[in-house]
């Protein structure tokens, strides 16, 4: 299990500046609901979440220590009577979100904090950058895989990204459906497949190609693959094939046509009789690459730029809004009035109800309206526990995230419906105050 990390700074100032004013007003001991949710896709048919069993342990590590008290203090950010309150901080409410690996849609409460107003206030930015970032590159993930129709995906975008950020990154695109990653942080920390066998630089340190792949061949015999495009791709393969033999399990090719140079490059295989190697093709992937090349020889795509930075993948875009506060003893649901910015007020639960093979969200403040109503539906709940009453009780099962990914897709439709549709493909009621969202 990853080791919680220190993360009480994780935050933005002005998260810390409310947090003194609420407890100056009173405000903040007031029981409260906060939920987080998106209002769009970015053009995609759905979002997928994750990032919810990490915030169980990013959660244990939101602590203050003596440096981070005495930073606060020392710059002006916090004022004594403050300081005090977070000196005894530890989140002692309740979470409850969408598991990773399930799909969301606008709406969607995909994270709902019950806790006093001060605790949910400060939590705000740390639990937005955990489901952001992680359901942005799951989502990106899912649609490579959908794209890759059962070949292969490795995640290979530690360098183009920050070194921590490349970690969770390789967490999220395994949820989605990518089979490995190439960095051993992830590996180690989440247990996730590793993969890599060499790059250009080891070919070009040596006298020859024949040369780099002899090295190669000493360490790791023919179960390996050779990257055959550092001068010439098909003299590549041919020294290759000579080097380790037909039995050779694959080779890779990182740059040029990867249609044209794939073809080309099976044909030369089949005929020096190397009729299982494997072709796998990387370099600058993204989703709309690897549904063109559906119908080319290629076994597996490395993926990384793409798949980790924004040229890729739309934000989530989640916001992080108080529902519900106490007043006179009671909660009272409360919403942004906004234009083109509202919310809904109301603690609310989501379902997902399967009638016919169509499927349709309800998210309700009442949650009897929903199972009161269900009749022959197939009806499931969408958020789990994460947190309750301060302990975590989620567990990190990356293959039971995997799963639950792969059916919920299944709940959908058909590979052509998820990877074409421009417009959500589930729709969504809100049974409650309000506007019904479809």
């Amino acid at each position: 299990m990853h080791m919680a990390e220190h993360t009480s700074l994780f935050t933005d100032r002005y998260e810390l500046t409310m947090l003194e004013a609420s407890l100056q007003s009173g405000i903040g001991t007031k029981r409260a609901t906060f939920e987080i949710f998106g209002r769009g896709l970015g053009g995609r048919a759905y979002g997928v979440t994750a990032g919810a069993a990490r915030v169980g342990t990013l959660l244990e590590g939101f602590t203050f220590d003596e440096a981070d008290l005495d930073y606060l203090g020392r710059n002006s950010i916090c004022s004594k009577e403050t300081l005090d309150y977070l000196a005894n901080f530890r989140f002692a409410g309740s979470i409850y979100a969408y598991p990773d690996g399930e799909l969301y849609f606008p709406f969607s409460p995909v994270l709902r904090l019950e806790a006093s107003f001060a605790e949910g206030l400060i939590l705000e930015t740390l639990l937005l950058s955990a489901l952001n970032f992680d359901s942005a590159i799951a989502t990106a993930a899912s649609r490579m895989a959908l794209a890759a129709r059962g070949r292969t995906l490795i995640e290979m975008g530690t360098r183009r990204t920050n070194e921590n950020a490349g970690v969770v990154a390789a967490r999220a695109a395994y949820i989605a459906g990518f089979a490995a990653t190439s960095n051993l942080a992830a590996g180690q920390q989440y247990a996730i497949p590793t993969a890599g066998t060499m790059g250009h630089a080891i070919v070009l340190a040596h006298d020859s190609e024949a040369a780099a792949f002899r090295a190669q061949r000493t360490i790791a015999g023919e179960a390996t693959t050779a990257l055959v495009d550092t001068y010439d791709t098909l003299n590549g393969i041919r020294t290759a094939i000579d080097v380790f033999g037909p039995s050779l399990a694959a080779i890779r090719i990182d740059s040029g046509d990867p249609f044209a140079t794939s073809i080309a490059a099976r044909q030369l295989l089949d005929s020096l009789g190397a009729t299982k190697t494997q072709i796998l093709v990387s370099g600058d992937l993204d989703e709309a690459a690897i549904h063109r090349l559906h119908d080319a020889p290629i076994d597996g795509f490395g993926v990384g730029t793409k798949l980790v930075t924004g040229s890729g993948i739309p934000t989530a875009g989640f916001v992080y809004k108080l529902v519900s506060i106490e007043r006179g003893g009671e909660p009272i649901a409360v919403a942004k009035q906004s234009e083109a910015k509202t919310s809904d007020g109301g603690a609310k639960t989501a379902y997902r109800r399967i009638r016919e093979q169509h499927a349709i969200d309800e998210f309700s403040i009442d949650p009897e309206a929903i199972i009161s109503s269900t009749s022959a539906d197939a009806l499931r709940p969408l958020q789990v526990p994460v947190i309750v009453k301060g302990e975590r009780v989620i567990d990190d099962n990356l293959e039971h995230w995997r799963r639950l990914h792969q059916e919920s897709l299944e709940e959908l439709g058909s590979y052509e419906d998820l990877l074409s549709a421009t417009a959500p493909l589930l729709q969504c009621h809100y049974l409650g105050p309000g506007t019904v969202k479809v």
